[in-house]
């Protein structure tokens, strides 16, 4: 016990340098303001949130309400706004609330959009609140709303870092299939594609490149925190840091979770060097020298509930265990578990409504779903659900009998032929979502 002390001691009370907090909240808040003009400007606000006559839930947030038209453009305003106060240190604990709650807010409208970096994004949210990162080059220090620090206890840097060690290990713990390794699936189907790129092109297109790549992601997930953890090996890892979400930004376009990456992992860098790059980067330069006059401390209180966001946090992503399967065909326990990338999936629903005289009528998806919800709900049960009784409601309000909404559904996984993937009988619309097996997905074949 004796030498347990001693690391929790330096991994939570130690007092260290508040500077790679301070680079953390400034590159986070600018980063996430930037996304919020991203996603306006491209025109998905309208796309996404405001043209869809319906949308999906998550389960257990079926109560969240579906702002009006005024009102999701006001909680892009909220989340724009207040990633600006937190990157400049601005009234920071109401920025940071309200940037947890907006961001969050908007997540959980529609399921149709979910993305494990979403979900990232909401979980540091929510950590900030707690977290004394403007104790340091901020306006709230500036305008005296809160006094300056340069020592914190390691605890708030630690979990920061635990949180990002969690995203890429149990992303590489996912990778660890036989789809992934065995067969380099997605990989073989999506960079033949790509051979269009300069200089790297051509070599999109050999067999061996997707296995190549397959395994050095999995290596890549698997190491990487520990690689920059031990500072003899962090400059190199940093820089495989770059390489490969810039290069996966390259290759799939898949926003700005590659930079929020970059910049989360600076976190890493000793104290000495942000406090240089704080240095050099402000005017001001005598703050880097401030007293260390307005201690902060971790009160004891809090260690209960951070040790149980850390359990939730490791254990959460294994529920997938606890349904039979192939957690890639029936998706149970699939979200919230830092799976990216790792499946091409695709399906086709035809969804008949039957009344109460046995006749069925065929339902056209495009009159209630766009594209893009189509083509999630056609591989996602819980989405199955929620359009089956969305659907029963409809019909049922222009007067039909409605007995059962049933579904003809194939999906095919990583090239695979298309199979059926629900029984046809089953009444979708009968169906509670939850926690509970589903028992009526078809089981996997090979």
């Amino acid at each position: 016990m004796t030498g347990i002390k001693p690391f929790l001691h330096r991994l939570i009370d130690r007092k260290v340098s508040i500077s790679p907090l301070v680079t953390f909240r400034v590159l986070f808040g600018l980063l996430m303001f930037a996304s919020v003009v991203r996603f306006w400007t491209n025109g998905w606000i309208e796309k996404q949130y405001i043209e869809p006559s319906l949308h999906f839930k998550y389960f257990g947030f079926h109560w969240i309400p579906e702002p009006s038209t005024p009102g999701i453009y006001l909680l892009f305003i909220l989340v724009g706004l207040s990633a600006l106060g937190i990157a400049l240190g601005l009234v920071y604990r109401l920025s940071t609330i309200l940037f947890f709650l907006s961001f969050t807010y908007i997540e959980l409208i529609d399921a149709t959009y979910y993305l494990n970096h979403y979900y990232f994004v909401s979980l540091v949210g929510f950590l900030l609140i707690f977290m004394p990162a403007h104790r340091l080059h901020s306006l709230d220090v500036r305008f005296g709303l809160t006094k300056s620090t340069t020592k914190v206890p390691a605890g708030y840097i630690s979990l920061i870092k635990f949180q990002l060690t969690i995203v890429y290990l149990f992303a590489g713990i996912a990778k660890l299939n036989a789809d992934w390794l065995l067969h380099a699936m997605p990989l073989a189907l999506w960079l033949p594609a790509q051979d269009h790129l300069p200089i790297i092109g051509p070599f999109m297109k050999l067999e061996i490149t997707p296995y190549l790549m397959s395994w050095a992601g999995a290596i890549y997930d698997l190491t990487i925190p520990f690689l920059l953890i031990i500072s003899r090996t962090r400059t190199l890892a940093y820089l495989m840091v770059i390489a490969f979400h810039l290069m996966t930004w390259w290759f799939f376009q898949i926003g700005m979770f590659p930079f929020i990456m970059i910049g989360a992992t600076l976190i890493f860098f000793s104290p000495a060097f942000h406090e240089r790059v704080q240095s050099w980067l402000l005017s001001d330069k005598s703050i880097v020298s401030a007293p260390h006059a307005h201690p902060v401390s971790i009160r004891s209180w809090a260690l209960f509930p951070a040790a149980c966001f850390i359990l939730f946090q490791v254990a959460f992503p294994f529920r997938y265990l606890s349904y039979d399967g192939n957690p890639f065909w029936h998706e149970q326990g699939y979200r919230y578990g830092w799976r990216v990338m790792l499946i091409e999936k695709a399906g086709y629903a035809q969804f008949k409504v039957v009344n109460g005289r046995g006749q069925k009528i065929e339902v056209d998806n495009k009159d209630f779903l766009t594209p893009v919800q189509e083509k999630m709900m056609s591989t996602q049960p819980d989405f199955m659900i929620q359009y089956a009784k969305i659907l029963k409601n409809h019909y049922k309000s222009i007067g039909v009998d409605v007995a059962a909404v049933n579904a003809d559904v194939h999906v095919t996984l990583n090239g695979r032929s298309s199979k059926p993937y629900i029984k046809p009988e089953v009444d979708l619309a009968a169906q509670v979502d939850s926690w509970q097996p589903k028992t009526w997905i078809l089981p996997f074949e090979s």
